[in-house]
């Protein structure tokens, strides 16, 4: 075995009514003036003001402006916020959009320069704002990561904040905050935390505890996303979504994701194809395309996705896998194919130069890709 490493956030707290350890939380962490990061909508219907009744007498600032695939201009007018309210904390209440800004922020609101220079792995240099992450989606895994995704509009690209320092000081995982979400939401969210999954147990650097993480995380989501997509407060279900989007953000939080989050940027970076859809069009396409270097694993995750493959041969278990997946999507409505998102056909060429870029994730892919056959599978989920 190789060596591997294992980080998430400093401390989890999950379960229904998790969120009433907040108050204490913040008390540890000295927090007297933190800032929320959230969106407009969490405050329109009431789950701020649910937060901060938690923060009782803790006097706390509010930033509403989070959007999905959030921009660069965002973290910087937060931040601006952040230096503007003398606040002493961060606390994220959101999906993976202000959890990402609140990472962001915590790692440029000391820093000297542009944030273009924190892009990339390890550029962060020290340890920031401290940060609570209270995710209301199950599906990012961004509270027990050390990333945080934003997108370059200059360059239609997104890009990655790689670093220990940004990873949460406290993680608090409660399933009725994940109540809120409207059905298109808890679909695209269980995809893309089903993709980091899968994605997580087929990386090259995957190690026996993110392997289990990743397994167990593909049974729970499998067998709970249609139950909380049909009935949105069934609240059982919820409970295992948001623990199997946070095993699965724990499995690729360090074995990494692969060739479907490379081939997904460029959708994201130039059409704003939300995260969550853009993994869902391209994952069955791409494992077509991985089985091949790692059958096996496959007939592993077919078993996870509830398939009986006793008695089929590797090959034909993996094929499964890539039936079930295809099947569960359309369960929970995930739009079909490239082109109904009017995505030009002329752009794949460039779009396929553009992922075979992405080597911080491709690298982590058990197959490797040439821009061409990158192109292929664009075609084919076109």
């Amino acid at each position: 075995m190789n060596i591997a490493t294992f980080k998430i956030a400093n401390k989890l707290i999950t379960g229904e009514g998790a969120t009433k350890q907040l108050y204490g939380e913040a008390k540890c962490l000295n927090m007297k003036n933190p800032l929320i990061v959230t969106d407009e909508i969490l405050q329109k219907i009431g789950v701020v003001d649910q937060v901060q009744s938690i923060l009782k007498d803790i006097s706390v600032g509010i930033y509403t402006g989070v959007k999905p695939e959030p921009e660069i201009a965002l973290v910087e007018e937060c931040t601006s916020t952040f230096h503007d309210g003398q606040h002493d904390g961060l606390i994220a209440v959101g999906g993976g959009s202000a959890i990402d800004i609140a990472k962001s922020v915590s790692a440029f609101a000391s820093h000297k320069g542009r944030i273009n220079e924190l892009f990339g792995t390890d550029l962060v240099l020290e340890k920031g704002i401290p940060i609570i992450a209270i995710p209301t989606t199950a599906g990012t895994g961004s509270e027990v990561t050390n990333i945080a995704i934003l997108s370059d509009k200059e360059e239609q690209l997104k890009k990655g904040i790689v670093s220990d320092y940004i990873l949460p000081d406290v993680a608090i995982v409660a399933p009725e905050m994940t109540l809120t979400m409207p059905k298109s939401v808890t679909a695209a969210s269980g995809i893309d935390a089903l993709v980091h999954a899968i994605e997580a147990y087929i990386s090259v650097n995957a190690s026996p505890i993110t392997d289990a993480l990743a397994l167990g995380a593909m049974k729970l989501i499998a067998k709970n996303l249609p139950k909380a997509y049909a009935n949105p407060n069934h609240l059982k279900a919820r409970e295992y979504m948001a623990t199997g989007s946070l095993m699965a953000g724990m499995a690729f939080g360090n074995a990494g994701v692969a060739a479907v989050h490379a081939l997904a940027y460029p959708l994201g970076g130039r059409f704003n194809i939300a995260h969550g859809i853009s993994n869902a069009l391209l994952l069955p396409y791409v494992m077509e395309w991985n089985k091949i270097s790692t059958v096996e694993r496959f007939r592993d995750i077919a078993e996870a996705l509830g398939e009986k493959v006793t008695g089929l041969t590797d090959f034909e278990a993996a094929d499964r896998a890539v039936e079930a997946m295809r099947r569960l999507c359309d369960e929970v409505d995930i739009p079909k194919g490239m082109r109904s998102f009017n995505i030009p056909e002329e752009a794949i060429p460039s779009m396929a130069e553009d992922a075979s870029k992405i080597d911080r994730l491709l690298k982590n892919n058990p197959r490797v890709f040439s821009v061409d056959e990158i192109e292929q599978i664009y075609r084919a989920a076109y």
